[in-house]
Order: structure tokens, then sequence, then C-alpha cells
């Protein structure tokens, strides 16, 4: 893909993009961004609490600038991911208040807080972006919500620039939890279900580990092919593979058995922890 555009329509400033926080979301991002040729790797400027991880992402990518703190980060881009936790947001954004401009844009990437909450302390445009492991493939969804005073500048810039990396999707806070869930936890989930499927296989037959984790990756792979490429539904995928009497009938009856409410009880855990962890951010922003 050809890089993007380097300019902010508005007044033709060059796009400088900062990176707080570069654990495994921040870097997974520049990582995506530079393989996908959006992002150049000299418009990028980063710095980490534990300043070894960044220096780490500059050794793989020299061009990327590392600064010793996140008010350097402001002072010297215009955009800027807040790839923290939510609870370090807050303290963060108060002590940094003295750096934002109205011209900066915010884009946080930690679902707990909403975008009004972060309107609240800043002056200055905001995003909420909550990616996916998937973007690192250059694949799956990345949800998105302005904020009310996002210029529409920043926000065609902030589609493009995932449009690069994912499937944008753009939600309402009700549906944050629920989206999130699929989109973002969701490969977790599904690499665990995935790695007792192997588990049960080695347990029950002579197949190694190494074989049925290969047959398994390929298989997952081939599927998500079939539905990238729109050959097949989930629902008709199954009915294309479950012959009526057959051996997969078997397994698909034991698989409606045993499920049972099994994600739903998945969803209303994680709705609970989302719950409280929205109750403790409120706390700091009120």
């Amino acid at each position: 893909m050809e890089r993007m555009i380097h300019h902010l329509k508005k007044g033709g400033r060059a796009v400088k993009i900062g990176v707080i926080g570069t654990g495994n979301m921040g870097r997974m991002l520049i990582e995506a961004w530079i393989e996908a040729r959006a992002v150049a790797e000299q418009d990028i400027v980063i710095t980490n609490r534990t300043m070894k991880k960044a220096l780490d992402v500059q050794h793989t990518y020299p061009q990327i600038e590392v600064v010793a703190n996140p008010e350097e980060v402001i002072q010297r881009t215009n955009i800027v991911f807040l790839c923290i936790k939510p609870l370090d947001i807050h303290p963060l954004l108060i002590e940094l208040a003295p750096y934002w401009t109205a011209e900066h844009c915010l884009v946080s990437i930690t679902s707990p807080i909403a975008v009004e909450q972060l309107e609240s302390v800043v002056p200055c445009h905001v995003v909420r972006v909550i990616p996916s492991i998937t973007n690192r493939a250059l694949s799956g969804s990345s949800l998105i919500t302005f904020g009310h005073r996002c210029a529409a500048h920043y926000r065609k810039y902030i589609e493009r620039l995932f449009q690069a990396i994912s499937t944008p999707v753009f939600i309402d806070q009700d549906i944050t939890r629920i989206a999130s869930d699929i989109a973002s936890c969701g490969p977790a989930f599904f690499s665990y279900l995935l790695q007792r499927f192997i588990d049960a296989a080695v347990q029950k037959t002579n197949i190694s580990k190494e074989m049925a984790t290969e047959l398994a990756s390929d298989m997952i792979i081939g599927v998500g092919e079939l539905l990238k490429k729109k050959m097949y539904t989930l629902p008709t995928l199954q009915e294309k593979v479950c012959v009526k009497g057959g051996i997969t009938g078997e397994g698909i009856a034991v698989l409606e058995a045993e499920v049972g409410e099994m994600f739903a009880h998945v969803f209303e855990k994680t709705n609970a922890k989302f719950v409280e962890e929205v109750k403790k951010v409120h706390n700091q922003f009120h």
C-alpha cells in the first residue's frame, strides 16, 4: 500500500505521530503502520515508562525517535496515542495539562474511558480507537469513536490510518464492551479454544502435538480465507461440512450439548470487569 498523505489538510501541517506506551498494543500499532507504509519511521516519536521497551522498538526501526518523557512526545507531535493502562490515563493527562493545545489530537486505545471523559480534561481533539492484535497482520477490525469536537481533518486522517491496517468500525459508547469482546478479546478466546481442541486430539489419539497444531492452524487460516472471500457465511460453512448422519454431525451434537451458556457467561464476566473499571475511572474523572 502506498504511503498515506503526510499533511493534514487544515493548515498543511506535517503529521507527526506520538506513542506513549510501547507495550504489546503500542508496539503492535507501530509495527503495523510501518509495514503497511501508512506512517514513515521518521514521523513517529515514542516513549515508555520502562525505557528499554522504547529502545527495543528503535532497535528494529532506527529512524523512530525515542524521547525521555511524555511531555516531549506532545511537544514534538500533533497526534498522540495513549497506549497505557486505564487507571494511569487520568493522572497522566492532568500531569501533562500544560502541554496540550487545541491543535493536538489525543487518541486513547482503552475501552473503559469514554471520549466525553477525555474531552472534559483536555482542550484538544479526541478519538478512541480500540485495536485488535489481528491488526498486526493488517487484518481484523478496529473500533473507532470520535469525540464531539474532533475536526473533520483529524477524523479523515485517523480513519485512513486504520484503513491501512484494519477494517475501521465506528461504534457508540453503549456497545463498546461487547464490540471489544468480539474484535479485540476474541483472538485470545478462540486461541484458547483452539489450544484445547489440539490438546484433546493429542490426549485421545496418537497424533503428535506438532502435527495437530499445524493442521489446526492451517484449518483456522483456511476458514478465515473462506469468510474473507465471502465464499460461505458461518451457517453455510457449517452446513457444507456437516453432512446429515455423518461424523461431523456427531461432533456438532456434542458441541450443542456441552457448550451451553459458556459464551453468555464469558460476556457476563467481561462486562462485570468492564463495569468495575468504568467505576474506578469515573471516580478519577469526577
